[in-house]
This record gives structure tokens, C-alpha cells and sequence, in this order.
């Protein structure tokens, strides 16, 4: 499978890789919506009782990967054991074990799984995010919610000026890059373009991508497969690496 390298740090990356570390700062710092604050940091103290001896995150989880990405992969929000606890988006659940092999097995990732910030994975051409930065209750934000956490996409998409493809994971997440690109001055097609598995827009001069969310609720049911996953993925690196 093919593996992408890396651009070469040129002053360029060198202060984008520093802006990308103030942003994520800020991000780690967020308190601005009481009800996800007051959420992950119960989560936090309560614990799940498989993980009572690990210590959680409970803060905002900001987005990483490879500074250089063609891809962006947008996700619903961090899952209250997964990157609640561990501190980086889709690492330690289920959903992130779905996710990441399918980014190992199309060139993403260095490794099929992840389960802590110091497990040694990295990625390649690809950046890893999330509409909303807070564990929210039952996995559900509210639009107030993703709207008040869409200036830091905004921003971190502005930094990662490689970027070529965002592929949303569900339909929260497209809604979210649809409201994402309206912000950054695009405008969007009529009709507006709808989320489905495998569906495509161009706007503003990215490629929207379409998936299925990788949850369990998708996966155990089979709507979901990860040659369906795959596909996307694929598509994914053929349009941000054309040959």
C-alpha cells in the first residue's frame, strides 16, 4: 500500500506547525459551553469502570496528523471513553479502531490501531478532527454547540493550506463542513448538497466526501463495512494525490 512523504519543512510549514500549536492550546483551554464542559469533566471523575485506573483527558481535543495533509477527515465530537480519556480524536474506541485501520490499510498510518497519544502512531497526508472538541451527552451536541466550535475548523483548515478533501464522517459532520465552507466565503451549490455514503461536492475548492460515521451502531448492523469505508478513503487519496 502506499505511503505519502511528508513535504519538507520549509519556513512555510515551520510557522504554520507553530499556529497549529498555539490553536491547539487555546482549544485544550475552551470552557465556552457550560453544558460540555460540565459533561466531560463529570465523565472524567465518574470513569467507566474498565478505565478507573487511567486518568482522563476531560478537556477539549484538538485535531492532529501530518501539518502537510491533503485530507481532512471530519468527525461528530470525541467519544466520552475514547478521546475524553485518552486526549486525541478517535483514539482508544471502537470507532477509532474502524477508522484508523481503514487509514492504515489505504496509506494513511503507520499502524492499524490506536490507543494512547504514545503509541507511536502518525499519519501521512491526512489530519484528523472533529466538529465539536467536547464529549457531549449521549454523543449528541447541539447546533449552538457545533456553531460555537466551528471558528477553531475554520482556523485549523486555514492553517492546513495543503489540504484538498475533507471526508465527513456522518451527516453532523457534513452539515458542519457545509456550514464551515459558508464561513469561509463559499458559496454552496443549490440544491444543497445532501449527505449520503459516497457522496461528493465540490466547494470553494475542496472536495466534500461523504461516509458513513464509523459507530457501532453502523458497524455491528452492517451499514457500514470496511471495504465501504475503504472505498471512501481510497477516493480520498486519489483526488488529493493524483498520479
Amino acid at each position: 500500500m502506499a505511503r505519502y512523504a511528508k513535504p519538507a519543512d520549509g519556513d512555510g510549514l515551520t510557522q504554520s506547525n507553530a499556529l497549529l500549536a498555539d490553536l491547539e492550546r487555546e482549544i485544550v483551554g475552551c470552557r465556552s459551553c457550560e453544558r460540555l464542559v460540565r459533561w466531560r469533566e463529570q465523565v472524567a471523575v465518574e470513569r467507566r469502570a474498565a478505565y478507573a485506573d487511567q486518568q482522563y483527558w476531560g478537556r477539549p481535543v484538538p485535531g492532529f496528523g501530518d501539518p502537510g495533509a491533503r485530507v481532512l477527515i471530519l468527525g461528530l465530537a470525541p467519544a466520552a471513553h475514547g478521546a475524553n480519556r485518552t486526549g486525541r480524536m478517535f483514539t482508544g474506541d471502537r470507532s477509532g479502531d474502524w477508522l484508523f485501520g481503514s487509514l492504515w490499510r489505504t496509506g494513511f498510518a503507520n499502524q492499524p490501531d490506536s490507543q494512547s497519544r504514545k503509541d507511536g502512531l502518525e499519519l501521512s497526508g491526512a489530519w484528523v478532527t472533529a466538529a465539536v472538541r467536547c464529549a457531549p451527552p449521549a454523543n449528541r451536541p447541539t447546533t449552538a454547540e457545533r456553531d460555537s466550535c466551528l471558528a477553531f475548523a475554520e482556523r485549523e483548515l486555514a492553517l492546513l493550506c495543503e489540504v484538498r478533501v475533507v471526508v465527513c464522517l456522518g451527516g453532523f459532520a457534513w452539515d458542519a463542513a457545509l456550514a464551515l465552507l459558508r464561513s469561509r466565503g463559499a458559496t454552496l451549490p443549490r440544491p444543497r448538497p445532501r449527505f449520503a455514503h459516497g457522496a461528493r461536492a465540490e466547494i470553494g475548492g475542496l472536495t466534500l466526501l461523504g461516509t458513513y460515521h464509523p459507530s457501532q451502531q453502523n458497524t455491528f448492523t452492517k451499514r457500514l463495512t470496511e471495504p465501504m469505508l475503504d472505498g471512501v478513503m481510497r477516493q480520498a487519496r486519489d483526488l488529493a494525490f493524483p498520479t
